[in-house]
């Protein structure tokens, strides 16, 4: 499908395209088309790159680096980047603490850490749930008391995203324990360089150290680091997993990576088994594309069409697609290690990235949740 543009939209897809083909590293876009797990250098050096273009964080006020792009353009940005394999800024800046800086955060905050988060000067980490506070988050139990100038926490986060790379940790914590739990809830900026935290790895399926543990032991914060009002914190959550979950159908990656199966499969694609999984992939994709598109349309100026939902669900069932896809076709090579002599790159890659986005169903909110949202919000049930 070619979407129909205006002259003007066509020109800054066409702006976009050149951008990240001709002027963006292409060691990294290699890493990325690779299957390779970027290194934090090549993370660093992709958002500055974006961002001295203007390119970082383009949906941010304007006074902070935004560009006041409309959500089509919005939209054509994003799939030229994931179709030229660059690096989406790195969200825990560009989609997470930042909005939320801007929107609640004070003067202060907002002159200190908005310009290093959007060129990536500082690495944020998010520190959300917890062993018994993941879908239901406002069962948490990390707590921060009050003590003259500072907070003092304690508690545990867990599956911290590259939290080995974070300099500071956005971090919800209870302020009061004596009301109801949505009531009780704080955001607390917290430099991971303060005595008390402890960074432990968790260990993944795929043999990979990517989300990790997150330890605070009696940490003094100070109290001018709370982001918003006290007890405020519920509704800066619902607001940050709003912009999280933005731009969750990865339209511009799956087609990317489909193509390359398609030219890795070989002799084959004389299956028609093979042919027909791909047919199926390529007429899923096309309806997701059209159901973005549409999302897009409708979300201009106003709260996201209920169909958003729609994309979570069948983006990341269509990457699962895409990786199984690919695995199948490396067969037996697939399951090489190490530097697997004599395997193409490719198919070592192959399995460690299908068992990777098994957590694409899970993040963002789980697919179930997601079924319970369009069942009400679309289906009527």
């Amino acid at each position: 499908m070619q979407l129909e543009l205006s002259p003007e939209d066509q020109a800054f897809r066409e702006e976009m395209r050149e951008f990240f083909t001709t002027k963006f590293p292409q060691e990294i876009r290699d890493a990325v088309i690779a299957g390779e797990e970027l290194t934090k250098e090549q993370h660093v050096e992709s958002q500055r790159t974006l961002n001295a273009a203007g390119l970082a964080v383009p949906h941010w006020p304007v006074e902070w680096g935004g560009r006041g792009w409309s959500d089509l353009q919005r939209h054509l940005w994003n799939d030229e980047m994931q179709a030229a394999a660059v690096p989406l800024p790195l969200a825990f800046n560009a989609n997470m603490i930042g909005p939320v800086l801007a929107q609640f955060g004070s003067q202060e905050l907002k002159e200190r850490f908005l310009p290093p988060t959007a060129n990536l000067d500082i690495w944020w980490s998010q520190g959300f749930s917890e062993p018994d506070a993941g879908s239901d988050l406002a069962s948490l139990r990390t707590t921060a008391v009050r003590d003259g100038d500072d907070f003092v926490v304690n508690g545990q986060k867990t599956w911290t995203t590259l939290g080995q790379y974070g300099d500071w940790i956005f971090t919800l914590v209870r302020t009061d324990p004596d009301v109801k739990k949505q009531a009780g809830i704080s955001m607390l900026l917290i430099d991971m360089t303060t005595p008390g935290v402890e960074v432990r790895p968790i260990e993944l399926i795929d043999g990979g150290h990517e989300v990790n543990e997150v330890w605070f032991t009696d940490v003094r914060v100070p109290a001018d680091l709370l982001v918003g009002e006290l007890n405020g914190g519920w509704t800066i959550a619902k607001f940050l997993l709003g912009n999280e979950r933005v731009g969750v159908a990865p339209v511009g990656t799956i087609k990317r990576v489909l193509a390359r199966a398609k030219q890795l499969a070989g002799s084959q694609l004389d299956d028609p088994l093979v042919r027909a999984r791909v047919v199926e992939i390529e007429n899923e994709l096309l309806a997701l594309e059209l159901t973005a598109l549409r999302v897009v349309a409708h979300s201009e100026g106003g709260e996201p069409h209920p169909a958003s939902s729609v994309l979570k669900l069948k983006g990341t069932e269509l990457q699962q697609a895409v990786t199984e896809l690919v695995l199948d076709l490396a067969g037996p090579a697939g399951l090489a290690s190490g530097d697997g002599s004599g395997v193409p790159a490719w198919a070592r890659h192959a399995a460690p990235t299908y068992l990777n986005l098994r957590k694409a169903s899970i993040y963002g909110g789980s697919n179930e949740i997601q079924r319970q949202i369009i069942a009400k919000t679309i289906l009527g049930l």
